[in-house]
């Protein structure tokens, strides 16, 4: 009896997404366009960083957002409401984005004078993770309502992220959140992860988020 032949999709799916990656990255390259791949688990607070982040930035970069969702466009609402260049992905159920799908996200911006753009990924902490999104910089944040043990839980997301953002740090008091064991399983997975605490709400800690962003971004388009 003949073996049956056995196709790993999934391997060949990562493999294919990788190279489109890889040819998206070098196109926005010569473009002179930073993308940046945020990622985290719902309710983390993407979006209401992104807002304490566009007031940092004002005068300083132009830049626009990807809002991805299964649904619903209230997130890029909020963004244009704002004065950021929104557009609202839908992925019809799908749980993260690939290199083409963001690329068709870029392209529906119809215009040329942005040189940073943010997609705000899928919330969750597991399928974002593994698919290149063709970005330059992948950030994730870890509000401190989720917990310290979430680097353990779900590795892959902290060894694939360049930036990791701790959110909420206001409610530090109130939860039982080890910092130094967050940081030391963080660092055991990608020793050059780069961390900052900022309370989106309060504004704490977000400017120096904002400055290390726009020195990535003139780094990235020089």
């Amino acid at each position: 009896m003949e073996k049956v032949k056995v196709i790993e999709l999934k391997e060949s799916i990562l493999e294919d997404n990788n190279k489109d990656a890889e040819v998206l990255r070098q196109e926005l390259k010569e473009k002179k366009i930073c993308l940046l791949n945020l990622m985290s688990s719902p309710g983390s607070g993407k979006t209401t960083t992104l807002l304490a982040l566009n007031k940092a930035f004002e005068g300083r970069i132009n830049w626009g957002v990807m809002e991805a969702d299964i649904d619903s466009d209230v997130d890029a609402i909020t963004m244009q409401e704002a004065g950021v260049p929104s557009i609202q992905l839908h992925t019809g159920g799908m749980c993260h984005l690939d290199a083409d799908m963001t690329r068709q996200g870029i392209r529906s911006f119809e215009r040329d004078d942005l040189d940073f753009i943010v997609l705000e990924n899928i919330g969750n902490l597991v399928c974002p993770a593994e698919f290149d999104t063709g970005a330059a910089i992948n950030m994730t944040i870890l509000s401190v309502p989720e917990g310290d043990d979430k680097p353990v839980k779900y590795p892959l997301m902290y060894e694939v992220a360049d930036i990791m953002v701790v959110n909420k740090i206001d409610a530090l008091a109130v939860f039982d959140f080890d910092k130094d064991a967050m940081e030391a399983a963080v660092r055991k997975l990608n020793p050059d992860m780069k961390f900052f605490y900022i309370s989106a709400l309060t504004g704490e800690g977000v400017q120096e988020l904002a400055d290390y962003l726009v020195e990535k971004v003139k780094e990235w388009n020089a």
